[in-house]
């Protein structure tokens, strides 16, 4: 059987209308005339035989059943002119939805996006930061990039760049510091992985002091203490020129210590689309 076919021309004119309660400021807004409006919807009113506006001396007043079309007509015109929305250069726009660690994001990623985004127009990312725990499925993510060991169950992982650790402290900190064993004497602040700076001091062939320093769940919040003079945090210092070049952090001694990488992950299960996969190229590429 045959769709009846639905007066578009008709629904709009009565959102328009019903959302600014006035014949006239729809027809400005949709560029016709307040005849124009007023006659489509007493068409529209005439086809579902329910008044759906009463008539003012000063305006219009919606009726029960004008009421309950509203909403419906509102969120089905948002997500036609969303979807439209998404095409460019005469394809269709693909959304992609990247979970991203936040010092990776802020100290390597954010910087080079606009050189993604013009490349790859067709790709909509959405990018959201989190402390490096994530869950791809429950979170709706196509990739997470995040720092590890690459060994996360039912993911392929794609390795990035190594971002070795070392200590970074602010400058009136570092004033202080002459050898290692001077962090004897300052506050250490620390991250939920409790066996960095115990590897660090390993590297630096000396005993790990008593840890009693804040733990904190985010590099780029740990930066943001040593800065203010807190302690000394231990940094992926890759992920912090610019602060080093700002003169905002100073990284006081060389030994450093690997303890993981950066890497690009996916779902095992998840089949790549070609927004997935214009951002696989292009971040391996730019990462080497």
């Amino acid at each position: 059987m045959d769709r009846p076919q639905l007066p578009l021309n008709a629904l709009r004119a009565f959102e328009a209308a019903a959302r600014h309660l006035s014949l006239t400021r729809a027809g400005l807004e949709l560029h016709v005339s307040q005849a124009a409006v007023s006659h489509q919807v007493n068409g529209l009113e005439q086809r579902l035989g329910v008044p759906l506006f009463r008539r003012l001396p000063r305006g219009l007043a919606l009726t029960d059943e004008g009421a309950a079309l509203v909403p419906v007509l509102a969120e089905s015109f948002d997500r036609i002119s969303a979807v439209l929305d998404r095409y460019a250069g005469g394809r269709m726009r693909e959304v992609l939805t990247l979970g991203v660690v936040g010092t990776f994001a802020t100290g390597w990623l954010l910087p080079r996006l606009p050189g993604f985004a013009a490349a790859h127009a067709f790709v909509d990312l959405r990018l959201l930061t989190n402390n490096n725990r994530v869950d791809l499925a429950g979170d709706g993510l196509d990739y997470a990039l995040r720092f590890g060991d690459g060994a996360w169950h039912g993911t392929e992982a794609d390795r990035l760049m190594i971002a070795p650790l070392t200590p970074m402290c602010a400058p009136s900190t570092a004033q202080r510091l002459r050898q290692p064993g001077d962090l004897n004497g300052e506050i250490l602040l620390r991250s939920y992985r409790p066996d960095e700076w115990p590897r660090w001091f390993d590297a630096a062939q000396m005993p790990c002091p008593p840890l009693h320093g804040p733990i904190f769940d985010s590099s780029v919040t740990t930066a943001a203490a040593a800065m203010a003079g807190a302690g000394v945090a231990l940094l992926p210092a890759r992920m912090f020129e610019d602060a080093v070049d700002q003169g905002r952090l100073v990284r006081p001694f060389e030994p450093e210590v690997e303890t993981g990488a950066y890497w690009l992950t996916r779902l095992k299960t998840r089949k790549p689309s070609e927004a997935m996969r214009a951002f696989r190229d292009w971040l391996i590429e730019a990462c080497a």
